[in-house]
């Protein structure tokens, strides 16, 4: 008999809505939930793969302690209780020497990251960090110099836009369900896209202009944008005067940045800049200037995102159909939230290891910065960091340059891995705990914004095939193994879901109908005329006083970026529709569509190092090199090459993609200390290599 069983998907971080028909116990079908209007049957290929990556066993079946030295692969497998035990033994020595503030937890963030902050609150620690640092903490911290948001504060109502203005942002291929086929709905309706990124991604062939700018010149190429909208008036004037502060200042600055200035430092001509400057106002305020998703890429991103913010702020498009809109919550319904499981553990004071609120009072202590908790664990200061969990996470990959993240790991006495897969970082780990696949797992209530605000549930479909444990399973055994129990007097995921649903009205059977329940039947708007924004001054500040007190100018100088050694180019990375962030280069399906990188490079450079499409060649920085194919195309600036991010694990359990491509990340010596001062994210294009032929 089969029944259909709606859930969430695990399969990357954008978790979209899923339907599994089930028959005898065993999944058979998957899709997208088509009760969710925006999602209907589509699933990229990502989710259509997760039967594989459940029956797939080269990856974690059970819990494995280490025997060898850190990152030989010489596991011993155990019992859940032995693990438990091990871990527990262990930190209850490093916080008896060190103290609790010594534990750090980092994972990708997002809706489930409640229970797993509340497990380390419990603990007595302040070190809960994610993986933001090398995605979208720039455009985090620029959000909030500009309107006191941050970066999830907005969406974006592409369906109904008439300009859509992509820096980087690779939607078809970097992708959210949902979010491309509103994008692509819009452009059925005639909005035109501009697409602006040193290589012609996908989203390229999608455009209505394409400008291939010179690697590290986006705030060049923003500024002289903003020269043109101000000084010709291509703003949404009465939006500007009621709620902008600063706008004379901006003007001001602004003066030396014309678009025949930008011309010469991005390469995109001054015509062609006016040209998009008066598309934008013939289509404001139906415009929508992404801001970035991933944008740790070079060190000015954050002023590049910052002026991006003020651009949608000129256009008049905040809370404006077919423009960016606040994503709504249950408040905004009338309705109650959901209980926070870190509400049930009391405060922890004292300062964070990575010194965001500190030492950086600009940065958002919610998300915590790695590399600067990096510097902690290296250094012993403000205190010593020993023991670190990490949850579905891959530092070792997502961070640059392994080696140097290594040698900080070899001071830590206790790293437990708790994944899926076995990723590059967890197979340096001390503990490997394998948590179940999203097929096999129940997680806990998510809430999920919008204009139509609701609430979302991930219920288990079948049983799991192996020894594995969801996470909710894993934090609150240990937390009940160190005592801290009282936290979390759950015995069963219905008992965690009956405590969040407290004061909403609801019941955990409301799920079961559709695996989500909506707050609103109607789409709710704010009333334009009645704005707030959470900066001091209630308004959108183009040049913010508090964050230049906190030493964060509002509107530094353009600085040209470094070009490329002699010979060298500047190395970028980046994804396709069917990996995410290195997590599945393994999984059966996915690696036959996929099983290594590429180098593209361009026709011309090409040509002058003698390198013909498919040639191998050899790409180094300084003693770091390794063998590629070469992909020789003009859709790739000639300063700079680019691959696959991903590829090239060492870790050799997983016999399908191990030692298959090259890994981007190995390249960037030294930039594990390199990153965007204001904002904080990494500087990931930052990095040059010499190619030749092998």
């Amino acid at each position: 008999m089969k029944e259909t069983k709606y859930s969430i998907c695990g399969m990357c971080a954008v978790r979209c809505p899923v339907a599994v028909q089930v028959e005898d116990g065993e999944p058979v079908w998957i899709e997208g939930n088509s009760h969710d209007g925006g999602m209907g049957k589509s699933l990229c290929a990502k989710g259509g793969a997760a039967f594989a990556q459940r029956r797939d066993r080269q990856r974690p079946t059970a819990p494995l302690l280490r025997r060898g030295e850190r990152g030989a692969g010489e596991w011993r497998e155990v019992s859940w209780d032995e693990a438990f035990d091990y871990i527990t033994s262990r930190l209850n020595a490093i916080v008896a020497e060190h103290g609790s503030r010594s534990i750090m937890l980092s994972d990708r963030g997002g809706p489930f990251a409640d229970l797993r902050k509340a497990f380390l609150k419990a603990l007595g620690s302040p070190n809960y960090i994610n993986h933001d640092c090398t995605c979208g903490r720039n455009v985090n911290h620029s959000s909030k110099s500009v309107y006191g948001l941050g970066r999830t504060d907005l969406a974006y109502d592409y369906e109904n836009t008439r300009h859509i203005v992509l820096f980087g942002r690779n939607i078809t291929e970097s992708l959210k369900v949902k979010e491309v086929k509103g994008f692509l709905k819009g452009i059925k309706k005639g909005a035109r896209v501009t697409y602006i990124d040193p290589r012609a991604s996908v989203t390229a062939g999608k455009a209505s202009r394409y400008w291939q700018v010179k690697p590290g010149t986006d705030y060049a190429l923003l500024l002289g944008i903003a020269h043109c909208v101000v000084h010709n008036g291509y703003y949404d004037h009465e939006f500007v005067d009621r709620y902008v502060n600063g706008l004379a200042e901006f003007k001001n600055f602004l003066v030396p940045y014309t678009p025949e200035w930008a011309a010469g430092e991005t390469g995109i001509a001054a015509a062609e800049i006016e040209a998009f400057c008066r598309e934008l106002n013939e289509d404001r305020p139906k415009v929508i200037i992404h801001p970035g998703w991933m944008l740790a890429r070079y060190r000015d991103s954050f002023h590049a995102s910052r002026i991006i913010h003020i651009l949608n702020a000129l256009m008049g498009s905040i809370e404006q159909p077919g423009g960016l809109f606040y994503p709504k919550g249950p408040k905004d319904a009338g309705k109650s939230g959901l209980k926070s499981l870190a509400d049930l553990v009391p405060a922890v004071g004292g300062e964070r290891a990575d010194g965001c609120g500190t030492r950086y009072p600009q940065w958002d202590k919610g998300a915590g910065m790695l590399q600067t908790a990096f510097e902690a664990i290296d250094s012993g200061e403000p205190y010593p960091v020993k023991a670190y969990f990490v949850h579905r996470h891959n530092p070792f990959i997502a961070l640059p340059d392994t080696r140097a993240q290594q040698r900080i790991f070899d001071k830590l006495d206790l790293i437990v891995a708790v994944d899926v897969n076995f990723s590059e970082t967890a197979w340096y780990a001390d503990v490997i705990l394998p948590e179940s696949t999203f097929l096999e797992r129940d997680s806990i209530l998510r809430t999920e914004k919008g204009l139509k605000p609701g609430f979302g549930r991930r219920q288990q479909c079948v049983k799991p095939l192996h020894n594995t444990k969801a996470g909710w399973e894993i934090y609150l055994e240990l937390a009940k193994r160190l005592g801290k129990g009282e936290y979390f007097p759950f015995n069963t995921i219905e008992d965690i879901w009956q405590y969040q649903l407290q004061n909403t009205g609801l019941t955990v059977a409301d799920f079961d109908a559709k695996g989500f329940v909506k707050l609103s039947d109607k789409a709710i708007w704010h009333d334009r005329d009645k704005l707030k924004f959470a900066t001091e001054s209630g308004k959108i500040e183009l040049v913010n006083p508090k964050w230049e007190t906190m030493g964060v100018p509002s509107l530094p100088p353009y600085v040209a970026p470094d070009g490329p050694p002699a010979g060298s180019f500047r190395l970028l990375f980046g994804r396709t529709g069917y990996q995410a962030h290195g997590q599945h280069q393994n999984n059966p399906i996915l690696n036959d569509l996929l099983d290594t990188n590429r180098l593209w490079i361009n026709t011309a450079a090409a040509g002058r190092l003698g390198i013909k499409d498919g040639d191998m060649v050899r790409v180094a920085n300084g003693d770091i090199q390794g063998r590629i194919a070469a992909y020789v195309t003009d859709l790739i600036h000639p300063e700079a090459v680019f691959m696959l991010h991903g590829f090239g694990t060492d870790v050799p359990a997983k016999k399908r993609s191990f030692g298959k491509g090259l890994a981007d990340q190995v390249f960037m010596q030294g930039k594990l200390k390199e990153w965007d001062k204001a904002g904080g994210g990494l500087n990931l294009a930052e990095s040059f290599v010499t190619v030749t032929r092998a």
